[in-house]
C-alpha cells in the first residue's frame, strides 16, 4: 500500500474537479481518481464521427457560479465563452417561430407580434424571477443547515436568508412561498396567454426531470435555474471546444494549485474500517489510503455500491434505496452535411437564428402528453426536444460547410415497460428524426451519422446510476436539507470521513460547480478539526 494521502476525490466529473481545486487551495493534497481515460463527467467533448466533435453529454453550461470562474481563474487557463444574441427558438407545428433574445426588450419585441399583454409580461416575470432568484442564490451558497442541532454558522445563514426574503418585499416573498410547490404549467398561465411561450418557459421546470409541466414542485426547479440565470427562458453560452473545455481548464487550475489527477483509476470499493473510511481499492488491485474519501459519484453508487452497505444502518438502507434517480433523458449527436432548414425560419435567415437553442415544445399539453408516455414505461413518440448546432458558433467542431447537432430528448425512461434499450435505440434515433423533420423537411438527407446515448448509456458508460443527469431527481422532497436525504445533506455521510461532492448533493442543479465548492468548505472545516 502506498503512502497516506491527505484526500482522495472519486471521479472527475467538474464538481469533483472544484472540490480539488479549493481543498488544495486549503492546504491539503487531494488525489482525484478517474476511472475513464480523461476527466470531465458529464461535461467531456469527444469525436463521435471522423472530423465531429461535440459535447457528448451537457451541450450548455449551468451557467458556471461566476466566483468559482473567478476563483480558478478558468479563462487563463484558456476557457472561452461564445453567447449568441439569439437565446431560444421555439417552433411550432403551423410554421411559426417564437424568437426569445437574449436582450429581455428586444425578446418582448418579437414576442408582441404573437400577443402585446404578453410582451409586457415577460418583462415583468423575468424582473420577478431575477429578485427571487438573487435570494434563492444566496442560499445555494449555504450549507444545508443540521436541524436537530444548529450551530452558530448555519443560524447565521438562516437569518441572513431571512433577511434577503424579507427586503423582497411583501408581494415577491408571497410568490417565493408561493410559487415553489406550485405546477410550472400554473405558473406561467398566470403571466402568459401565448401557448408557445407558456411552454418554452414550462420546459425549463422539467428539463432532465420525473415531471411534467402539471407536475407539483416543477415551479421550483424553475426557480432554482433562475438563481444562476433569471432569464425567462435561460440563456445559453458555448465554450470554445466543448463542454470539455470546462473541465479541462478546471483540471489545470486544480493542478496548478497542487492536486494531482489520475485517470483510467476505477475505483472498485471505499475501505471502511470500524466505520471510518481509510481510502479506496483500484479494480487494478492497488490500495491507497488517505485521511479522507470524496466522491463525486451519484449517492446511490457510492453508498450502495462503492460501500459495502454491511456498514450502514439497515434503516438509512432503506432510505438511500428509496433515492429517486431514474433518468428521463436521451442524447442524440448528428454529424450534418448541411444546416436543417427549418420551414419557420426560412424567410428570416437561418444560419443566425440557429445559433442558440432551438426548442420543439409547442404548448402545455404536448409536453405533458410527451411524459404521459415515460410514466407508463414508453419513450415518448412526440418528444420534448431540445437542439444545439455548436458548430455555427465553434466551426472548429466540424469540417469546413459541415455541422454537428446536438440533441436532448426528453422523455425516455431508464426502465421500459417493453423490451431494453438495446433493441429500443434505433427506434428511439428515428423518432427524434421524425419528429425535428416535422419542422425541417430536409433534415433527414443531411444526416451523416449519429450517436445515440440512452439512460442506460448514461449509466453503464457515465456512471449515473438510473441514468439520471443531476445524480437524483430534483424536487421538493430532494432540495436543499433534503438532498439527499434528511439529516445528510451537508456533504457527510454515516461513514466517518467519507463525503460527498456530486450534483446529488446540495444545490445540484448541473453544471454550476456549486455542489463541489459548498462541499469542499465544510470538508476542509472538518479536516482541519
Amino acid at each position: 500500500m502506498s503512502e497516506t494521502r491527505d484526500v482522495i476525490i472519486v471521479g472527475g466529473g467538474h464538481n469533483g474537479l472544484v472540490a480539488a481545486f479549493y481543498l488544495a487551495k486549503a492546504g491539503f493534497k487531494p488525489l482525484v481518481l478517474e476511472r475513464r481515460a480523461h476527466v470531465g463527467g458529464a461535461a467531456i467533448t469527444e469525436e463521435f464521427h471522423p472530423g465531429f466533435r461535440c459535447s457528448t453529454l451537457a451541450h450548455n453550461a449551468g451557467p458556471l457560479r461566476a466566483d468559482i470562474v473567478r476563483d480558478m481563474q478558468l479563462e487563463k487557463h484558456g476557457l472561452k465563452f461564445t453567447t449568441p444574441d439569439v437565446n431560444t427558438v421555439s417552433l411550432t407545428p403551423d410554421g411559426r417561430a417564437l424568437i426569445l433574445y437574449s436582450d429581455t426588450k428586444k425578446a418582448a419585441q418579437e414576442i408582441a407580434q404573437w400577443s402585446q399583454k404578453d410582451a409586457a409580461s415577460y418583462s415583468d416575470f423575468g424582473a420577478a424571477l431575477g429578485k427571487i432568484g438573487k435570494v434563492i442564490g444566496e442560499a445555494l451558497l449555504l450549507t444545508p443547515p443540521n436541524i436537530d442541532s444548529p450551530d452558530r454558522g448555519d443560524l447565521w445563514g438562516m437569518l441572513k436568508t431571512g433577511r434577503s426574503i424579507r427586503r423582497l418585499g411583501k408581494k415577491d416573498m408571497y410568490r417565493v412561498l408561493r410559487w415553489g410547490p406550485m405546477a410550472a404549467a400554473d405558473l406561467v398561465a398566470e403571466f402568459f396567454d401565448t401557448e408557445p411561450l407558456r411552454a418554452t418557459i414550462a420546459a425549463r421546470g422539467i428539463f432532465g426531470t420525473f415531471l411534467g409541466p402539471w407536475s407539483a414542485g416543477s415551479a421550483l426547479v424553475l426557480m432554482l435555474r433562475a438563481a444562476g440565470d433569471p432569464s425567462p427562458a435561460g440563456s445559453v453560452q458555448f465554450p470554445a471546444g466543448g463542454a470539455g473545455a470546462i473541465t479541462q481548464a478546471m483540471a489545470a487550475a486544480a493542478k496548478q494549485v497542487g492536486a494531482e489527477i489520475r485517470t483510467g483509476a476505477e475505483i472498485a470499493e471505499i475501505r471502511v474500517k470500524d466505520g471510518v473510511a481509510t481510502g479506496v481499492v483500484l479494480a487494478s488491485g492497488e490500495e491507497i489510503a488517505a485521511r479522507a474519501v470524496v466522491s463525486n459519484a451519484d449517492p446511490k453508487r457510492t453508498l450502495m455500491r462503492l460501500v459495502d452497505p454491511a456498514h450502514l444502518t439497515p434503516d438509512f438502507v432503506q432510505k438511500i434505496k428509496n433515492y429517486r434517480c431514474t433518468g428521463t433523458v436521451a442524447k442524440i449527436n448528428l454529424a450534418l452535411s448541411a444546416l436543417p432548414e427549418f420551414t419557420a425560419l426560412n424567410a428570416k435567415g437561418n444560419g443566425n437564428l440557429l445559433r442558440g437553442r432551438i426548442q420543439i415544445s409547442p404548448e402545455i399539453d404536448y409536453l405533458e402528453r410527451a411524459f404521459d408516455e415515460s410514466k407508463y414505461g414508453n419513450f415518448s413518440r412526440s418528444p420534448y426536444i431540445e437542439i444545439t448546432i455548436p458548430s455555427l458558433s465553434d466551426p472548429s467542431l466540424a469540417p469546413a460547410g459541415e455541422h454537428v447537432m446536438s440533441v436532448y430528448m426528453q422523455y425516455a425512461p431508464y426502465k421500459l415497460k417493453d423490451g431494453n434499450w438495446d433493441s429500443q435505440r434505433e427506434m428511439l434515433g428515428e423518432a427524434v428524426v421524425k419528429t425535428i423533420s416535422q419542422y425541417a423537411p430536409n433534415f433527414p438527407q443531411t444526416i451523416l451519422s449519429g450517436q445515440i446515448i440512452t439512460p442506460k448509456d448514461l449509466e453503464e458508460t457515465y456512471g449515473l446510476t438510473g441514468g439520471h443527469i443531476f445524480h437524483g431527481e430534483l424536487a421538493l422532497d430532494q432540495f436543499f436539507t433534503m438532498r439527499p436525504l434528511l439529516d445528510w445533506a451537508r456533504y457527510q455521510t454515516p461513514v466517518e470521513r467519507l463525503y460527498l461532492c456530486g450534483n446529488g448533493t446540495h444545490p445540484g442543479t448541473g453544471l454550476t460547480g456549486g455542489s463541489g465548492a459548498n462541499a469542499a468548505r465544510e470538508i476542509a472545516k472538518t479536516l482541519r478539526k
